[in-house]
C-alpha cells in the first residue's frame, strides 16, 4: 500500500488497482483527475469531539511503472484547538488557533496551555508524491513500489487547519495476488516539520490487508494501518479501514469505505467516497 494520509482523510486510489491481477497491462500513459469527500470525528483524548471534513481534487499523471499526482484539499473542522488535521492531538502553544485563542494560559515558559474549542475552514496541506513500481510481475501477480511524498505547509496554522511545515515521507509497499484475492501491506518513515507552536519528531507507519475482486468491476476488502506517536503530547494511530471499489467502464472509478479508530491518535469513526477519471 502507499504512502498514505494521516489520520485516514482519504483512502487511497490506487487500492483499485491492487486489486486486480490485470491492473498493470496497460503500459500507456494517461492523465488522471479525482475528487472526494471524507468525514471522520472523534475525541482525540481531549474533552471535545472533533469534527472533520475534507474535500481533495487531484490531478496526476501514470505511465508504465510511474505515477505522479498532485492533492489540493479544503478543510471544515470544528472542535479542539490542539487537534491538527493529518497529525492528530498536539501540544498547540500557538496563541492565533482555532477558539481564537480563548483561555490559552500562555504566560511563562513551560506554561500548559487550556484547550478550547473553535471552527475553521480553508485550505489544507497541498501534497506531491511520486510512485515508482521497483517490481512488475503480471504472471506472477506481485508488485513492489516505492512512494515519495512531500506535504507542503500550506495550511493555516493561525487556524489550526496544519502546521505550518513541510512534511517528507517515504515508503514500500508490496501485493501479492492469488486469484481474486490480493493481499499487501507496506512501511515507511516521515520526518514531520516542528515548530515553536507545534514541536513533532518523525514517525514509522505501517499497513496490511487484503481486497476481494467481486467481479470485472467491483472489489472489496479492508486493511489495518498504525502509525507511531510523533507528538509528547499525542498517541500512536491505530485504525481499520473496510472499502469497495466500483469500475465504470475504462475511465472512471468510484470508491467509498468506513473506518474505526482503536486509539486516541486516530478518529472514533470516519466515512468517505471518491471518483477518480482517467483520459
Amino acid at each position: 500500500m502507499k504512502f498514505r494520509k494521516p489520520i485516514a482523510f482519504t483512502l487511497p486510489l490506487f487500492l483499485l488497482s491492487l486489486s486486480s491481477p490485470v491492473a498493470f497491462a496497460d503500459q500507456s500513459g494517461h492523465a488522471t483527475l479525482g475528487v472526494g469527500a471524507d468525514y471522520s470525528s472523534g475525541k482525540y483524548g481531549t474533552p471535545f469531539e472533533t469534527e472533520i471534513w475534507d474535500v481533495p481534487f487531484s490531478v496526476g499523471y501514470e505511465a508504465d511503472r510511474w505515477s505522479v499526482k498532485l492533492t489540493v484539499p479544503f478543510i471544515n473542522i470544528s472542535g479542539a484547538d490542539n487537534v491538527i488535521p493529518g497529525v492528530g492531538r498536539v501540544l498547540n502553544l500557538n496563541p492565533h488557533g482555532r477558539g481564537l485563542g480563548l483561555g490559552l494560559g500562555l504566560g511563562g515558559s513551560g506554561s500548559t496551555p487550556i484547550v478550547t474549542k473553535g471552527s475553521a475552514s480553508g485550505l489544507g496541506d497541498v501534497v506531491a508524491q511520486a510512485t515508482y513500481g521497483l517490481v512488475r510481475d503480471d504472471a506472477a501477480q506481485f508488485g513492489l513500489d516505492v512512494t515519495g511524498k512531500i506535504k507542503f505547509g500550506t495550511a493555516d496554522e493561525n487556524k489550526g487547519l496544519g502546521t505550518g511545515k513541510n512534511d517528507y515521507g517515504l515508503n514500500l509497499d508490496a501485493y501479492k495476488g492469488f486469484g481474486a484475492w490480493t493481499v499487501f501491506g507496506g512501511a515507511g518513515y516521515t520526518k514531520y516539520g516542528s515548530s515553536t507552536f507545534i514541536p513533532l519528531h518523525g514517525g514509522w507507519n505501517g499497513n496490511l490487508g487484503a481486497g476481494y475482486r467481486l467481479d470485472a468491476g467491483n472489489t472489496v476488502g479492508a486493511y489495518y494501518y498504525y502509525r507511531e506517536r510523533i507528538s509528547d503530547s499525542g498517541f500512536q494511530q491505530s485504525e481499520g479501514t473496510a472499502y469497495w471499489n466500483h469500475r465504470i467502464g475504462d475511465n472512471l472509478r468510484l470508491q467509498t469505505y468506513a473506518l474505526a479508530g482503536f486509539s486516541n491518535g486516530s478518529p472514533d469513526w470516519g466515512v468517505g467516497a471518491s471518483v477518480k477519471y482517467s483520459f
